[in-house]
């Protein structure tokens, strides 16, 4: 079973908000995301993938105005957080190859993932679906120590993103248990 880094993910009160600090803290303007309607979010991305971590990149997330609320918890406890303060690093994704076993694994260990739920988003390239572990309650693993799983369809959204000229070099997790 492997997993690796997948996305980061930035909360924001707005898109707006978020591209603009993306751009005042890395200079650089993150790229179209999409809307999520399961989860009533939408996000812009950029590319930060390397030799360390391929395929990865920032996700800059937010509630949409414009989406009825859905009918259950946002992923990423966006529901709960308090973002007076400005976007923040909130979480990492960690794509699986396994997500199931790993899903089982992390149960029998005493830790609610959550179930993966399908999900999806139209881009210009085509759909894009996944499968992404999500608690009932929206919260996060382990306060966000432990990341979220996701296992991508046909296509992975860095196929058909620019680089940006950005790189994850490293990464470090704290508060696991």
């Amino acid at each position: 079973m492997t997993a690796m880094v997948d996305h980061l993910v930035v909360a924001a009160s707005s898109l707006a908000q978020g591209a603009h600090w993306c751009e005042a803290v890395l200079g650089v303007v993150p790229g179209a995301g999409g809307t999520h309607p399961l989860m009533g979010t939408h996000n812009r991305l950029l590319n930060i993938a390397s030799a360390v971590f391929p395929h990865s990149y920032l996700e800059i997330i937010a509630i949409d105005p414009a989406a009825p609320p859905p009918a259950r918890a946002r992923w990423f406890g966006l529901d709960e957080i308090a973002l007076g303060g400005g976007p923040r690093l909130l979480h990492v994704v960690a794509r699986s190859s396994a997500l199931e076993s790993q899903c089982t694994a992390l149960r029998a260990a005493g830790l609610d993932p959550g179930l993966p739920i399908e999900a999806s988003r139209d881009t210009p390239q085509g759909r894009l679906s996944w499968r992404i572990t999500v608690r009932d309650d929206g919260r996060l693993l382990v306060r966000g120590a432990l990341p979220t799983l996701i296992a991508w369809g046909a296509s992975h959204p860095t196929a058909a993103m620019p680089t940006s000229g950005i790189v994850l070099h490293a990464l470090e997790l704290r508060g696991l248990p």
